[in-house]
């Protein structure tokens, strides 16, 4: 079978896609940024398409003999009064795109919309449903609530939530209640429904087999992690409030997290089917899903992750435009140091750098920095690494995004992603030289204005201190006489 397959490069996408190739499908998978999807080119039945489903203009090139389409594109970062909008654009482009086609199935992942007062993420939602509705594809519909599994958006805050917090002190939408889902449970409604003649324009609730309070998800996060833990539900938090003690406490962006205490404050439970018996689908309980998450976590098999979306951060940024490092107009600083004993342990710690390894070099004022990030909001540094051993272009670390990540060159290029007047880049690489290896790190800062020039000189004797630090630490069992810092 040919499938089509939207936001490929998004928390679902990436688990829906090897699943799909395991049953011998053949893939069209559309994304924004080519290189920055880490599946492309890695096997034969799958073939990428850059496509901007909020531009104007048409690709060149689309496939005609498609079967399938699964639509999973979600704006849910965006800012208040922009994400309802650019749903309904993408949905319409996903049409037209599809106007010329075979295709005989949409396939839509949306939300949990029964309640007659809706947020405006899921009103924005049913209003996309509407939109795929009405064109001429049969469409299945399968809405979800809380999807639980490594590195989803839910998952990630109720870890940072209960592992940060012995005792919270949190807001009345805790006693909302919900119906969470495993991970591996969507994939398996995804797939199973595919050209199923009687899911053909239906719509179906899916959820786990128990109706829990957010509040009881969080204890028994807690139990099944062996934690003791307080949670006090205060009814004086305004969402406002509530979105800023979401923001600081967690990973997650403030976009998202007012967007979803808006949601939280209605109740997401499944309306009763029979589509799981029907497919021959075992539902998971929660305690289950969370097992399995940490399965994944504990093995470093973290497949993906939503904080590697640009979304998370709230960037506007096409990943290629920054890839080139400019000089012209910027300041650097740059310092290297022979490692021709000890390369592969230096390229070894660089690989690892950040998260929970942190940057071996005054950690303090990392955080420092990351909490100051939060305060003005920016990303901060909570968002860590997806993969405890591994780089992928794309991925978040920390308030950085990673731009290049070439293991055999030995070459790490991040971008930042913290709140800056203007545009600031770090860079490890190792090169061989006449007299063995030599680490090379540039930190690359292109001030906007007199602002960033100011911010530049103010922070230059910090960044001596810092960076410094942090590249002898890299290389600390090499005994070279470090170079002048070279500021320009």
């Amino acid at each position: 079978m040919k499938i089509l397959v939207t936001g490929a490069n998004g928390y679902i996408g990436k688990r829906l896609i090897p699943a799909l190739l395991e049953q011998g499908h053949e893939l069209y998978c559309c994304v924004r940024d080519k290189a920055r999807f880490e599946l492309a080119d890695k096997d034969h039945r799958l073939h990428t398409l850059e496509v901007d489903f909020l531009g104007e203009k048409l690709p060149p090139e689309f496939p005609r003999d498609v079967d399938v389409a699964f639509y999973l594109i979600h704006s849910m970062n965006s800012s208040h009064g922009s994400f309802a909008e650019e749903e309904s654009r993408a949905a319409r482009m996903f049409l037209r795109l599809l106007d010329k086609t075979s295709c005989r199935q949409i396939i839509y992942l949306s939300g949990i919309v029964n309640e007659k007062k809706l947020s405006d993420h899921l009103a924005s939602r049913f209003a996309v449903e509407k939109i795929l509705g009405d064109g001429p594809i049969p469409v299945t519909v399968l809405r979800a609530g809380i999807v639980v599994g490594s590195g989803s958006a839910s998952f990630e805050i109720i870890r940072d939530l209960v592992e940060k917090l012995p005792v919270m002190v949190a807001p009345k939408w805790l006693k909302t209640r919900c119906q969470p889902i495993a991970i591996r449970n969507v994939i398996q409604f995804l797939i199973d429904v595919m050209l199923r003649e009687s899911t053909l324009g239906r719509n179906y609730d899916i959820g786990g087999p128990e109706v829990m309070t957010y509040r009881e998800m969080l204890y028994q996060y807690a139990k099944v992690r062996g934690l003791k833990r307080l949670i006090i539900t205060i009814p004086v938090m305004t969402p406002r409030l509530s979105s800023y003690w979401l923001y600081f406490i967690t990973s997650t962006s403030y976009h998202l997290a007012s967007n979803l205490v808006e949601s939280m404050k209605v109740d997401i439970v499944a309306r009763k089917n029979n589509l799981a018996e029907e497919l021959g689908i075992t539902l998971l309980p929660y305690s289950t899903a969370l097992k399995l998450a940490f399965e994944k976590i504990d093995h470093g098999n973290v497949v993906s992750g939503w904080k590697d979306s640009f979304s998370s951060s709230g960037a506007k940024l096409v990943m290629m435009d920054s890839v080139h490092v400019p000089h012209h107009g910027c300041f650097e600083d740059v310092r290297s140091r022979n490692v021709a004993d000890t390369s592969a342990s230096a390229w070894e710690r660089i690989w690892n750098i950040g998260g929970d390894v942190g940057w071996y070099y005054a950690n303090w004022l990392w955080e420092l920095r990351g909490l100051l990030d939060k305060l003005t909001g920016g990303v901060g540094l909570n968002r860590g690494r997806t993969h405890s051993h591994d780089i992928e272009p794309g991925d978040a670390l920390d308030f950085w995004r990673v731009l290049v990540a070439e293991k055999e060159k030995r070459r790490l290029l991040l971008y930042a992603e913290m709140r800056l007047p203007g545009e600031a880049w770090l860079e490890f690489k190792i090169i061989p030289t006449e007299h063995g290896d030599r680490l090379i790190q540039t930190a690359t800062f292109r001030p906007r204005g007199v602002s960033g020039r100011l911010y530049w000189y103010a922070v230059l004797p910090f960044h001596h201190f810092i960076f410094n630090g942090m590249i002898n630490a890299i290389t600390r069992t090499c005994s070279t006489k470090p170079e002048r810092l070279k500021t320009r």
